[in-house]
């Protein structure tokens, strides 16, 4: 059975990490290990967690960085598991997540997974799913439009993952950082998407720390640090595939976006 390590980054989030923890544990694919990694939480979430009597749940602390790609990062350092889930402390997972994403991954020959997700919406009668497309593959190209991929959905080869570099921790992608990690791990490998809400995704802009951000400023952010990486030594192979993509997008999304960021 494919062992897989779930890491849940947390900010006083007393009031939901207890359920997203028992959606994980619930999973009819066990997982190996639950990480849940603080970033400096002043609540009582470490008691909520202690609290679980189980010993594949960890409690990994870590001082107040403001990016969840800090804490992330570092659940994914000491992960043990062939594949890594990610999972956000007030997100949750339907009970049979994990086994059908896996199924998904046998057929697809892929590295990376995500799903659909069901949108709680506070205060709000009518939640529905929270995407609508047609597409039940993710390749770079198609991700370069737009992020379809939710966080908490994410299932991947930590092999992957590794390669890539993990999550991106500069500043200028606060709150975007998990777009530009999806684009990288695009570069290698397609995302299989199951359309089932297998996620069940908090959407409340009152605590996001996307409030403020402007979306256009985002993605120019976003596709200056994909442009930067591929330009590393260790991306070098994935150029083309890159580029390939860069020319799809920019028929679709107009010359001058491109042009800005100088990419030919």
């Amino acid at each position: 059975m494919q062992t897989v390590s779930v890491v849940i980054p947390t900010w006083n989030r007393a009031s939901t990490i207890g359920a997203a923890i028992r959606s994980v544990l619930n999973q009819t694919h066990p997982v190996h290990e639950v990480l849940i990694c603080d970033d400096g939480s002043t609540d009582t979430t470490r008691e909520i967690v202690n609290g679980f009597n189980d010993n594949r749940i960890q409690f990994i602390e870590g001082p107040r960085a403001g990016r969840p790609a800090v804490p992330r990062n570092r659940g994914i350092r000491v992960a043990q598991g062939e594949w890594i889930a990610f999972l956000d402390s007030d997100d949750e997972w339907t009970p049979h997540k994990l086994e059908m994403q896996f199924k998904d991954l046998d057929r697809t020959g892929t590295k990376a997974s995500c799903t659909n997700a069901a949108r709680v919406v506070p205060e709000a009668s009518n939640h529905g799913k929270y995407l609508n497309t047609f597409h039940r593959r993710f390749h770079l190209a198609v991700l370069l439009q737009t992020n379809f991929v939710i966080c908490s959905s994410v299932l991947v080869s930590k092999e992957l993952l590794l390669n890539v570099g993990g999550f991106p921790e500069d500043e200028s992608l606060r709150a975007v950082e998990d777009y530009a990690l999806w684009l990288r791990i695009a570069t290698l490998t397609d995302f299989v998407y199951n359309p089932e809400a297998l996620t069940v995704y908090l959407d409340d802009s009152n605590n996001s720390i996307r409030v403020g951000s402007k979306e256009f400023v985002q993605k120019e952010n976003v596709m200056k640090n994909l442009y930067e990486w591929y330009g590393q030594e260790e991306a070098t192979l994935h150029q083309d595939a890159i580029r390939r993509a860069y020319k799809v997008a920019m028929k679709q999304n107009g010359r001058s976006f491109w042009e800005r960021l100088k990419v030919k």
